[in-house]
């Protein structure tokens, strides 16, 4: 079981969703090895995985088909998020578990109350529990990435070295930029990651070139190889941190992580 954090001198749980309706760009891949660099070094971190898919709640380990209660039960039922939090291999990396059920999720919280903040209300109960709260939204634009969106005050975009790259991107920033109109004024995207990168190809520098272009200082300095050891991980339901400590891509989510808690003032 999760053990809490005494909360009488902590500060606020930053909480970042990490969203890209693409598929396959790196979400969880860096929902789970960004967490987990950060637990590494020190930080208290909580995961949610808020796709059906379950990719995050998988790469860690986590049985989904002998998960009782999951994210679903946290937006539907509102069972308190505390029950469902799960500790995992890695000290002070807890996760929020997912499982196929959320599938339906979309459309039963449609004619829900206050649909589009269940999520945000959850995690308000375990405010100050946690240094970052890490949010890995679903491949769409639909009410479980609101749900995302509207809870978080940073947004986390992985972008991939590939054609394409920026396809879809526009979209995710005007409705980005309409929940934070609407429903959630804090909401800011704090970084693009480019994911995936292959040295071999012009085509992935070409990209990289093109997305700081587009995003320029928001854009993470650390760029993540695309690798074979990155993506045996989830199969043995490991961080890379773990699993091959010394390959590139452990080094390269080690150094995004020192990025990320330069960027939020945690040297």
């Amino acid at each position: 079981m999760w053990t809490a954090r005494d909360t009488s001198d902590t500060h606020e749980s930053t909480i970042i969703a990490i969203a890209n309706q693409k598929g396959g760009v790196g979400k969880s891949t860096t929902a789970i090895n960004l967490g987990a660099a950060l637990a590494f070094q020190g930080e208290r971190i909580l995961l949610v995985d808020l796709d059906p898919q379950g990719n995050t709640t998988s790469g860690l380990g986590v049985d989904r088909s002998a998960v009782i209660s999951s994210t679903y039960e946290v937006l539907v039922d509102e069972t308190p998020i505390e029950d469902v939090i799960e500790p995992t291999s890695v000290r002070e990396l807890f996760l929020v578990p997912a499982t196929i059920d959320l599938a339906g999720a979309e459309i039963e919280l449609v004619s829900l109350f206050s649909r589009e903040g269940r999520l945000a209300k959850a995690l308000s109960q375990i405010e100050g529990q946690y240094d970052f709260v890490l949010v890995d939204c679903p491949p769409s634009l639909g009410l479980l990435t609101v749900n995302g969106l509207a809870a978080a005050t940073e947004v986390l975009i992985p972008i991939q070295c590939e054609y394409y790259a920026l396809e879809g991107v526009s979209q995710l920033m005007r409705n980005i930029q309409l929940v934070k109109q609407n429903l959630n004024p804090q909401l800011e995207v704090e970084g693009v990651i480019l994911t995936m990168f292959d040295g071999r190809t012009t085509l992935s520098s070409d990209v990289v070139d093109q997305v700081r272009t587009h995003f320029g200082e928001r854009t993470y300095k650390t760029i993540i190889p695309r690798t074979v050891r990155l993506s045996e991980a989830p199969s043995y339901g490991e961080p890379i941190e773990a699993f091959d400590p010394m390959s590139r891509g452990a080094i390269a989510y080690r150094e995004l992580a020192r990025e990320f808690r330069r960027r939020h003032g945690r040297t």
